[in-house]
């Protein structure tokens, strides 16, 4: 059979030198920073002031997700002592005009649970973002993650147990 007249283009892959300047998808623990992507195409490190604020990036966002849970347990306080301070009688009367209407312990408790469920996806999100960051299995990414968790616990961690509860990160 002739080939001859077969398309051999491989589309956009550039087997010259533009090959140099692809991601690397390392699944091995690696140092390498060459053609280093982290999550996107887009966040592509190609030098050493690149790779620098990267892994500034990476540790802001790891601060980013415990000032998140810190804002979430802040909420959480601050919606329970709401509830609790209202009256216990499920009815707004003369006796308590200081209450704005739907300010019952059912209105503000399913209002708070749906504020704290986006919260908690939000979380879940981020977390699993930066599970993937740490994914890129470099070792530099993988120190910016964890100094960024390091610093934010130290900066927003204050009334939290040093145990985490979520595995993903």
């Amino acid at each position: 059979m002739n080939h001859a007249g077969m398309d051999h283009n491989h589309g956009d892959m550039d087997h010259g030198d533009g090959m140099k300047d692809m991601c690397s998808m390392s699944m091995l623990f690696t140092w390498d920073t060459n053609n280093l992507c982290i999550v996107f195409r887009q966040w592509h490190v190609r030098s050493t002031p690149g790779l620098i604020f990267s892994l500034l990036a990476v540790v802001l966002l790891a601060m980013g997700y415990e000032a998140l849970r810190s804002l979430s347990r802040r909420y959480e306080a601050s919606l329970d002592r709401r509830i609790s301070a209202l009256p216990r009688d499920e009815q707004v009367t003369e006796t308590t005009p200081f209450l704005a209407p739907g300010s019952s312990h059912e209105n503000i408790s399913k209002r708070g649970h749906v504020i704290k469920a986006a919260l908690y996806g939000v979380q879940n999100f981020y977390a699993f973002m930066l599970m993937l960051i740490f994914m890129t299995y470099n070792g530099w990414v993988m120190i910016a993650v964890s100094l960024g968790a390091f610093f934010g616990y130290l900066v927003f961690g204050h009334s939290t147990p040093a145990t985490k509860d979520n595995a993903c990160h």
